[in-house]
């Protein structure tokens, strides 16, 4: 018996699942959770298993049967989602429906909104209940969680971190911009969810590691050119560029380099 890493979704979040030894990375499986059965991938091997009871089991390898099921789950999750925006509008409640996901043994179908405010969407449920025939749960998420689920392109021209790569993230503060030295400029700083970007908080350590020692903006310092004023400060590569004289001389000092740059 092993332990196997599963995700249910590109990118998403890995959950950990006791299963044989004859299944491999890529291998797509279907899987025991507490939501009932699901349709996963596997996307990590780890090594035999010292407490299995504390996972639940992948109950076997998927087949092209399977996979065809998945594929009509989708199918029918998206019209569950145009039925639910038709019942949110006819209902008049305050609520975003972004997601509807079957369970792989239809024993429940999970639906994710947000809104701003708390919803009292118990009429809504048993509407969706009797046309489903299923157990129905509501979930409201937040901006971030909602633009993991949707996707999209950051402001740096790749895919936003959330929705490539990132499971979990951490609380993120507006000191982790300053000690970046970026300009507290909300379309600089914050992603498409309209949060801090999540990058500063996983590039926050490396930047403290690199400031250590430096001189902040407007501090006077000693250059072989006399004393200055700093007006740049280049943290990674630990370099800065300070106005010194009265003629303003413009000269760029760090790492054991003097450069004028007139």
């Amino acid at each position: 018996m092993k332990l196997y890493s599963v995700i249910f979704k590109d990118n998403g979040k890995s959950y950990y699942f006791n299963g044989d030894d004859n299944l491999k990375k890529d291998d797509y499986v279907i899987v025991e959770t507490e939501r009932g059965q699901q349709y996963g991938k596997i996307n990590n091997v780890l090594n035999d298993n010292p407490s299995e009871d504390k996972y639940k089991n992948i109950i076997r390898k998927s087949n092209e049967d399977d996979k065809e099921i998945y594929y009509n789950l989708i199918k029918e999750g998206n019209e569950a989602l145009n039925k639910c925006k038709d019942l949110v509008k006819n209902l008049e409640l305050n609520m975003n429906v972004i997601s509807a996901d079957f369970t792989f043994d239809r024993s429940q179908l999970l639906f994710c909104f947000v809104s701003d405010e708390r919803v009292d969407f118990r009429e809504l449920a048993r509407k969706l209940a009797s046309i489903y025939h299923t157990r129905i749960e509501l979930r409201q998420i937040g901006a971030r969680d909602k633009a993991k689920e949707i996707g999209g392109v950051g402001i740096c021209g790749e895919r936003i971190c959330c929705g490539r790569f990132l499971n979990h993230i951490d609380a993120i503060s507006m000191n982790m911009a300053k000690n970046q030295n970026l300009a507290l400029n909300p379309s600089k700083i914050n992603g498409l969810c309209g949060r801090l970007l999540c990058c500063l908080q996983y590039e926050d350590e490396n930047y403290l590691e690199c400031s250590k020692g430096m001189p902040n903006l407007g501090d006077e310092v000693n250059t072989p050119s006399g004393k200055g004023t700093v007006v740049n400060v280049d943290i990674l590569n630990r370099k800065c560029k300070v106005l010194v004289g009265s003629n303003k001389e413009e000269i760029i000092i760090g790492n054991n380099e003097k450069r004028s740059t007139k």
